[in-house]
């Protein structure tokens, strides 16, 4: 048997809603698309758990879908299920496959690397990596992993047959960032994810789970495009050049919303730079807005200078990656202390963001790289020996565009990368010059959202062409910069400013074009 793991539903009975039986709603979640059960009763008494899984193997039978049994050999071997799923605690693998069929399903628990390499060496079929995020069906013994922790255990099985399934927590709102956000280095991702309540206490299972199902199958469909894509060179310099300007025009034609939760150093500034650009700002941080705004912004920026709009942050994040809108991370000073690098590592295993900028200092600091060292917002030493490959790999691990400021700078997204070599120094002597890069690359960001063609639900997180973007934001300010520097009235950082602000509302097409120093590799 060929098992599907994609939807994997866990069975709660304790979690129904009034007046829905049991066996109502495991037949309206098979409907729905749910393509493997696990039976988990925790306080059932042998009989009545022998007469559950025993119904729920008929039910499972007639849509075609396997069942496992939480924990209990023995009923698993009363009702013919197709498998065992066991915990750390429960009877061992080696054990239970003396018992089992030659064909049984068995699947293990596993919360860290140790649990997975003796899983592997006992030839399991398949883990359950959790819990992902907290969940309230089942008390945690264990750490949560978070999303962004799933990849140290998916890159554990490369080379191996072993399947992979995230559980724990996972909901309608975090079921995307738990797929995009799963995934190793080398690019090996969840075979499937397993709920439970958001489909056993839901009225309405068969939406629950068809909602699920098709959010998943787009996800897949949306990366096997992808894959096909990055096979061949998408990207040259002309038409970077040429993409770049077409993101000009589109700011310019349709005047995209871009919200702003940024510090408090630079809120002015980044207003104008939005509306210099020719798109609309909006600086909102209270968390009861949130939802209302992700449905008419055109980008989300999160720059958390000063760290003190954490509380709006989080759903701000959320509800953008629902409403297919592209968010931008500028994780200001991460590496200056513990409290901003917890902040940040919250953030994003929250919300996915489309593109990451930062200095050689945040990068590495988000990186828990040791190469650049920080002084509070600001880089130590001459950055990273091979900046190309430290944005690619970045880009990959963080399944998102990286953007590398500095004197070059670098942006991939893990298959291209593109050095940029324009600005002016005169951009280090202002207060929020990294700031305003990122309301840049936000805006060009929300160019891209209004060109883009993508229709599907995976496009909530990866709608548009972001690495245009990132490119794009960095070039209007970095050119500007270098106009600006050359007129004879500025004679220092304060003249400079004004300058910049006036080259920035005033640049053309056709300027960027002449100007812009792109190379790709």
């Amino acid at each position: 048997m060929t098992i599907d793991y994609s939807l994997y539903l866990v069975t709660g009975r304790d979690l129904l809603p009034e007046g829905m039986t049991y066996l109502d709603s495991l037949e309206e979640s098979l409907r729905g698309g749910v393509t493997i059960v696990q039976i988990r009763e925790k306080k059932a008494d042998t009989l009545e758990f022998f007469e559950i899984a025993r119904q729920s193997k008929t039910l499972c039978d007639k849509y075609k879908v396997p069942l496992v049994i939480n924990d209990r050999v023995d009923i698993a071997l009363a009702v013919q299920a197709d498998g065992v799923h066991l915990g750390q605690t429960d009877m061992p693998v080696h054990v239970a496959r003396t018992l089992l069929p030659p064909n049984a399903i068995i699947g293990v628990s596993c919360n860290n690397l140790d649990h997975l390499k003796k899983a592997v060496e006992d030839r399991v079929d398949y883990i359950g990596i959790g819990a992902v995020w907290i969940t309230n069906t089942k008390e945690l013994t264990n750490p949560v992993i978070g999303v962004r922790g799933v990849g140290s255990f998916l890159s554990a099985l490369d080379g191996t047959d072993v399947k992979a399934v995230a559980i724990g927590g996972i909901k309608s709102d975090n079921f995307l960032r738990t797929l995009h956000g799963s995934v190793s280095p080398s690019g090996h991702r969840l075979d499937g994810v397993a709920v439970v309540s958001e489909i056993v206490a839901s009225r309405d299972p068969y939406r629950s789970a068809r909602t699920l199902r098709e959010a998943y199958t787009s996800w897949s469909a949306q990366l096997a495009n992808q894959e096909k894509a990055w096979s061949a060179p998408m990207y040259t310099t002309d038409s970077v050049k040429a993409g770049v300007i077409g993101l000009i025009r589109a700011i310019r034609d349709h005047n995209p919303l871009v919200h702003q939760i940024t510090n408090v150093v630079v809120t002015n500034q980044s207003a104008n730079v939005t509306l210099a650009l020719g798109a609309s700002p909006i600086m909102a941080t209270a968390p009861e807005e949130m939802e209302d705004l992700s449905r008419v912004l055109g980008a989300l920026l999160i720059n958390f200078g000063t760290v003190t709009d954490k509380e709006g942050m989080v759903p701000a994040g959320k509800y953008a990656n629902r409403e297919s809108k592209p968010v931008v991370f500028d994780p200001v000073g991460v590496g200056a202390t513990q409290f901003r690098r917890r902040t940040a590592a919250h953030l994003l295993d929250n919300w996915q963001a489309s593109v990451i900028k930062g200095n050689a200092a945040e990068l590495s600091a988000l990186a828990k790289s040791e190469e650049v060292q920080a002084k509070g917002v600001d880089s130590v030493g001459s950055g990273f020996v091979d900046p190309a490959k430290f944005v690619k790999e970045l880009a990959l691990r963080e399944r998102c565009v990286i953007a590398l400021t500095g004197p070059t700078d670098w942006v991939s997204d893990g298959v291209t990368v593109i050095k940029l070599d324009n600005g002016h120094k005169l951009l280090g002597n202002i207060t929020g010059s990294g700031c305003m890069v990122g309301t840049c690359i936000a805006t060009f960001c929300a160019g891209a959202w209004t060109q883009a063609s993508i229709e599907d639900s995976f496009g909530k997180l990866v709608r548009g062409d972001m690495l245009l973007g990132a490119v794009g934001g960095i070039l209007v300010l970095t050119i500007a910069a270098e106009i600006a520097a050359s007129r004879p009235e500025v004679r220092g950082s304060g003249t400079f400013f004004s300058a910049l602000m006036d080259e920035l509302y005033n640049l053309t097409p056709d300027t960027v074009l002449e100007r812009a120093k792109v190379q790709v590799f």
